[in-house]
Parts: C-alpha cells; sequence; structure tokens
C-alpha cells in the first residue's frame, strides 16, 4: 500500500507542477523516480524516456505506465496513470474556467511568461544530465557528432525525433550483437 502511495505522490507532484505540457514533467519525474524514490537508475531512465518518445501519446502519461507497472504491477501502473492525469483534468478545469474570465488581462499573459524559464532552466538541466551521461558510455566525440548530427536532422530535414531515436537504438542493438562475445555459461569448461 505504501508503494501505491508513493506512486500516486510522485506522478501527481510531477504531473501538478509540469506547467506546460509533458516536456516540462520530465526533469520532475526523474527528480521522483531517480533522486526520490531511487526506482531506477539515471541511464533506465534514459532508456524508458527514450522509448516514450518513440511511441505516440503523452510523454508523461506513458512514463507513468510504464514505471507504476515496473514498480508495482497492473495496481501500480492504474495508480501512476490516474496520479499523472488527475492534475491536467483539475488544472484545466479550474485555470479554464478562471482564465476564461481575465484572458485579457496582462497578468495572465506575464503569468505564462513568467513560467517559461524555469521550465527552461529545468530543460537544460535535464538534458546536460543526459548529455554527461553519454559522454562516460560513448565519449566526447561521438556524443557530440551525436548531438550534431540529430541537431541537423531535425532542424533542417525536419525529421521527426522518434524516427532519430528509433535509428540510433537500432545501431546500438545491432553494434552490440555484433561487438559483444557471447558470454560462457557458469560450469563450462572450454
Amino acid at each position: 500500500m505504501k508503494v501505491q502511495l508513493n506512486l500516486f505522490i510522485a506522478f501527481f507532484r510531477s504531473g501538478m507542477l509540469g506547467f506546460g505540457g509533458g516536456p516540462s514533467a520530465i526533469p520532475l519525474v526523474k527528480k521522483e523516480v531517480v533522486d526520490v524514490y531511487k526506482w531506477m537508475d539515471n541511464n533506465e531512465f534514459s532508456d524508458v524516456l527514450a522509448l516514450g518518445n518513440t511511441l505516440p501519446g503523452p510523454i508523461n502519461t506513458k512514463m507513468a505506465g510504464y514505471i507504476g507497472y515496473r514498480v508495482a504491477g497492473i495496481f501500480g501502473m492504474l495508480t501512476a496513470v490516474c496520479a499523472a492525469i488527475i492534475p491536467t483534468i483539475l488544472l484545466m478545469v479550474i485555470f479554464l474556467t478562471s482564465l476564461t474570465a481575465y484572458k485579457d488581462q496582462p497578468w495572465v499573459a506575464g503569468m505564462t511568461n513568467g513560467v517559461i524559464p524555469v521550465v527552461t532552466v529545468m530543460m537544460v538541466v535535464l538534458t546536460w544530465d543526459f548529455f554527461k551521461n553519454a559522454k562516460k558510455g560513448l565519449g566526447w566525440k561521438v556524443s557530440i557528432s551525436i548531438l550534431i548530427l540529430s541537431f541537423l536532422l531535425i532542424e533542417m530535414l525536419h525529421i521527426h525525433p522518434a524516427i532519430i531515436i528509433a535509428l540510433l537504438l537500432l545501431c546500438a542493438l545491432l553494434k552490440r550483437e555484433k561487438g559483444e562475445p557471447k558470454q560462457k555459461v557458469r560450469g563450462d569448461q572450454g
């Protein structure tokens, strides 16, 4: 029961504070899942995020479902998904009702503009953490090369990020299968 409560708290907090949609909630989910509850490490979280980005639908809900299932099975998945979507539903009803009446007021625009830099900083910190982890595994040259190539493909050729992620995952899988020697089973003598 405590695990269910922790799942609910983790995804409710990230959903409630993730202003601006799924991408802004990712650093908050990472904070809860990796730092606070330690359900996975940075590398596992990066893998879940990469796979989640290749699938259709809201990233926060996909991550909540997977992490909830991994931590506490089907009920964990249901708890985490409900916790991730309840804040959105509540905030939409409350804010849209309230802000519609004041949408032309300067303080409404100021409130939105004030949150954007905070979300930007959160995304930069998350990106830097991922880049440091990539550097450890691939080195600076390969990491920077992938960064530049991905940027060019996304911004110049308008290739969807999910396609690039899927290709990188496929390359890593193929490289791993080619380069990894088969491990001996314990007890083998030769």
